[in-house]
């Protein structure tokens, strides 16, 4: 090796620097920056070495264009500053601080925006890999974003040709309503989420678990008991008060989220109805808020969902684990003060 100069105050060394005092050439030095096994462990250690003593300092831009990837991960997800889509975001930033990607984030409030929400990330030279929250892609646009080689992890919604992170809905459903017979309750009421052009299905999955879970009971559905309406707190009320006027009123609601079961003790008080001793709420989720209020709820990992998927989209980027798998995520009934 040729004698390394004191570290230059003109300019930073370069990859060429470090190939003539390593006595190697610069196509070896990129070899070793990529953990290429096509370099002998002696070139490797001088170049190593040389590295510390230039102090040289590769920028992620070269990085970037030699491994050919744009060192950005794709998230598509609807409405973005939602409770739950936001604590699945807060997992899927605290994975990536681990890793060299940073995050671009395609949000979906409208039709037009779902339906170019895939199309925008086909092409490979955007991201390196596409995480999808709560939007099922039709077998077309699942079709397209493999033609161009994109890797594409599903969470919170199914595909059978895509990896996947999700729970059992219907499972939450049962488990939320076991809770409440298991109080005592028989009149139990539910306020879910109105069909949507997006194809939201948890809301309804909830309700069909609810359903179940009654019947085995051999307690007779009402469908007056069940309500539906736009997702929000604010509606959520509205259709709760509906429920609390009938004659025979339900004594427990199942709300399908914990924001709409905000809705429902809102709705409680607006009509002096003491929780849980005149009606008892549980939701489903468990976000942050849920805990301040003492909200009994059914608990999803949101989080680690998001985090997991951000794992698993890594792994296919690097050619591994890209099957169409599907993890479960578990569920776990939180009791609180309101039941």
């Amino acid at each position: 090796m040729d004698p390394v100069p004191p570290k230059s105050r003109d300019r930073a060394p370069t990859i060429r620097d470090v190939a003539r005092h390593a006595k190697v050439g610069v196509g070896t030095v990129s070899r070793v920056l990529n953990d290429s096994p096509l370099v002998s462990e002696d070139a490797r250690r001088r170049v190593h070495r040389t590295i510390d003593e230039l102090g040289y300092r590769r920028s992620s831009t070269a990085r970037n264009l030699s491994l050919g990837r744009t060192q950005m991960i794709g998230v598509v997800a609807p409405f973005f500053t939602s409770n739950s889509v936001l604590e699945r975001l807060r997992g899927v930033v605290t994975k990536l601080r681990d890793h060299d990607y940073d995050l671009v984030l395609f949000d979906v409030e409208t039709l037009p925006q779902r339906n170019d929400a895939f199309t925008s990330f086909a092409r490979t030279d955007r991201v390196d890999g596409l995480l999808v929250m709560s939007l099922r892609p039709s077998d077309e646009e699942v079709e397209s974003l493999q033609r161009e080689g994109l890797p594409v992890v599903l969470v919170d919604v199914r595909h059978p040709a895509l990896p996947r992170v999700v729970i059992d809905d219907v499972l939450g459903g049962q488990m939320a309503t076991e809770h409440l017979l298991d109080k005592g309750h028989t009149n139990i009421g539910f306020v879910g989420d109105a069909p949507t052009p997006f194809g939201f299905t948890s809301s309804e999955h909830r309700r069909q678990g609810m359903a179940r879970t009654l019947r085995r009971a051999g307690i007779k559905r009402r469908e007056d008991y069940e309500v539906r309406g736009p997702h929000g707190r604010e509606q959520a009320q509205e259709l709760a008060e509906r429920l609390l006027r009938l004659p025979d009123r339900p004594t427990a609601i199942f709300a399908a989220s914990d924001v709409q079961a905000m809705g429902v003790l809102a709705a409680a008080r607006a009509m002096r109805l003491r929780v849980p001793q005149d009606l008892a709420v549980i939701g489903f989720d468990d976000i942050e808020v849920a805990e301040v209020l003492g909200l009994s709820t059914v608990h999803q990992p949101l989080r680690e969902t998001g985090a997991r998927g951000v794992e698993l989209l890594l792994s296919a980027i690097d050619g591994i684990g890209a099957e169409p798998t599907e993890e479960l995520a578990p569920l776990t009934v939180i009791a609180r003060r309101t039941t």
